[in-house]
């Protein structure tokens, strides 16, 4: 007879622990519901829509161990954010950089401004180190790009390198980005819509 006591006890006393865990639930039930008034109060409206009933519940296993091959991806804080002062010549950052800001970064010079310093073409380096050419107009004479603009043009990637070469960034001041990998062969729009 002890024995059924001591399970009547246990089987009480689980009741009882039940009864205490739904109080509980219950009186957290009804502070998040307070906080919620609140909240609305704050900031304006009520959501009266109910949210639908899960019909499945889907459960996706987790690995069990993070590997290095895992990326990870720093925030800064601010989309696109780009240094105004900062030094560009991928055609990244450039074109982000025109984007952001509305002009070029300060490495770029104009072809007339080059040859003031005596280049004659070709690398900028021995005339401008760190420089490179951009800010001139592009004419647009293969008609590749919608009519109705005025383009200009930097270097792309030219950054200490001993050539030009043929990559370029075509760019109105109204928004619109293009890249050429090719010297003004084809181009692919980064920003704007025509």
């Amino acid at each position: 007879m002890l024995f059924s006591f001591t399970a009547c006890d246990e089987a009480a006393e689980l009741a009882n622990d039940i009864a205490e865990a739904a109080s509980e639930i219950d009186n957290i039930a009804n502070e998040a519901e307070s906080l919620a008034e609140k909240a609305d109060g704050l900031f304006g409206t009520e959501d009266t829509t109910e949210a639908p009933e899960p019909t499945e519940t889907i459960v996706e296993e987790l690995p069990e161990t993070i590997t290095e091959e895992t990326p990870t991806v720093e925030f800064s804080g601010e989309l696109n954010a780009i240094d105004e002062d900062g030094v560009y010549t991928s055609k990244e950052d450039v074109a982000l950089y025109i984007y952001t800001y509305g002009y070029l970064p300060g490495n770029f010079m104009t072809k007339s401004e080059a040859r003031d310093l005596g280049w004659e073409g070709g690398s900028l380096e021995p005339y401008a180190p760190g420089m490179c050419i951009g800010g001139d107009r592009f004419g647009n004479y293969e008609g590749l790009l919608p009519e109705e603009y005025s383009y200009y043009e930097c270097d792309i990637d030219t950054l200490g390198a001993s050539s030009r070469g043929a990559k370029r960034l075509v760019f109105t001041y109204d928004g619109l980005i293009y890249y050429t990998d090719d010297h003004y062969e084809s181009f692919e729009l980064l920003y704007g819509e025509p």
